[in-house]
């Protein structure tokens, strides 16, 4: 096989299983695209060695297959999130809170789950505040080693994860796997979202 007929067949691979994993992702809730695309791999019959497309690749697929499919739902799904997300935000306002992920890049589907990022001095500051305002939480595994804690709240049958972080680190531009700034946003962005049927402002 020649070099060109091998990258040819490198990018149907990649663009075969960005498709299935952004399918997978809309239709079964996988929130991890590394997850959707090993699974996607399998199902295709595709070997470990096969060329894997990277996240922004399998988010564009997302976006697509969303707008697509999912178009009306999903816009309902997200403006549902971006209200509790707002409220909570009001409600952790001393914690610096800001929103993230999928309810704020707008690939939010129907079993996403809100990420709020606190940044605070202690951890424990936050559980003490929850427990005074009888908000139940557990905690989970943190994503990153620069988490202090992550706790997890279930607010009307949707999933909300407040990931802690030092105070310091609010100045810190967090990136995700693949090179990209992990974007985020504060309550006044978030209003903003929400009063524009979750469109950016120009």
């Amino acid at each position: 096989m020649s070099s060109r007929q091998e990258r040819q067949r490198s990018l149907q691979q990649r663009s075969r299983i960005a498709n299935l994993a952004a399918r997978l992702m809309a239709e079964d809730g996988i929130a991890s695209a590394a997850l959707a695309k090993r699974k996607a791999a399998r199902n295709l019959g595709l070997p470990d060695s096969a060329a894997m497309p990277d996240d922004a690749e399998v988010e564009a697929e997302l976006r697509t297959y969303q707008r697509l499919f999912q178009d009306d739902e999903q816009r309902v799904r997200r403006m549902q999130l971006l209200g509790i997300a707002a409220r909570l935000m009001g409600t952790v306002q001393r914690f610096n809170p800001y929103l993230s992920g999928s309810v704020l890049d707008g690939t939010a589907g129907r079993y996403a789950e809100i990420d709020l990022q606190l940044f605070t001095d202690s951890a424990k500051d936050v559980e003490i505040f929850l427990l005074n305002e009888r908000i139940s939480y557990r905690h989970s595994a943190p994503r990153t080693d620069r988490a202090e804690a992550v706790l997890t709240l279930l607010i009307d049958g949707v999933v909300v994860n407040l990931v802690v972080y030092p105070h310091a680190d609010e100045r810190v531009i967090f990136k995700t796997r693949d090179g990209r700034i992990r974007e985020r946003a504060r309550l006044a962005t978030v209003n903003q979202l929400l009063a524009c049927n979750g469109m950016p402002t120009p």
